[in-house]
């Protein structure tokens, strides 16, 4: 087995001081966010997402973020799934967004509510068909026997609507913005020096400090 302990690498890349930062951090989040696509980063939008379910245990999984809009970070799900379960508990949320090709990290702290109706089912419409169909098919995080299952319910879709070029949102899909009030931005350094930049909201304004690594 592959000895943990020695798996190591030096970050030298780039470095992060207040002064060349944007006071906005979600503008500043955008710089970056382009910054990860220019450098050919695959799926650049994929985003750790932590929730904590009633008990105070928490869980995690990737999602996508598919836009910012009013300050927000925007994703979609299945709100019968673990995850939207968990959020309609307790909306308190965390991301983290890492692109070690450019030795980067975000992390986001939030509330999350779910988005408008029309713009989730506006989202909705503009995937493609497949998964469309997928979303109406899949009781997501439901405990299922088999593949097979599966390849039924998504028979039955396509003939129920075989006649529709765009399929209607079901009712349990839809999306969710987290509203940050913590983003902090993590550059690598050498000998884990990192530079840690954190802005957070207080009465409706962004205050920066720099974190020790």
């Amino acid at each position: 087995m592959q000895d943990f302990r020695q798996l190591r690498k030096e970050y030298s890349r780039s470095s992060l001081d207040i002064s060349n930062v944007l006071n906005d951090p979600i503008k500043q989040f955008e710089k970056w966010f382009d910054e990860a696509v220019k450098a050919g980063i695959t799926e650049p939008n994929a985003m750790h997402l932590a929730t904590v379910d009633a008990s105070g245990q928490p869980s995690s999984r990737i999602v996508l973020l598919k836009e910012i809009t009013t300050n927000k970070f925007v994703f979609y799900t299945n709100y019968q799934s673990k995850k939207g379960r968990e959020l309609e508990n307790n909306p308190a949320c965390a991301l983290t967004f890492f692109w070690p090709e450019i030795e980067r990290q975000v992390r986001i702290e939030g509330s999350a509510e779910r988005i408008d109706t029309a713009q989730s089912d506006s989202y909705f419409q503009s995937r493609p068909r497949s998964s469309q169909v997928g979303a109406w098919a899949s009781p997501q995080s439901a405990p299922i026997a088999n593949r097979q299952i599966l390849d039924e319910r998504v028979a039955q879709i396509e003939t129920r609507f075989k006649d529709h070029n765009l399929l209607p949102r079901p009712h349990q899909w839809g999306g969710y913005a987290v509203d940050p009030f913590l983003i902090e931005f993590w550059q690598g350094r050498a000998s884990r020096l990192h530079d840690r930049l954190q802005f957070t909201k207080v009465d409706g304004q962004w205050r920066i400090d720099r974190l020790a690594p």
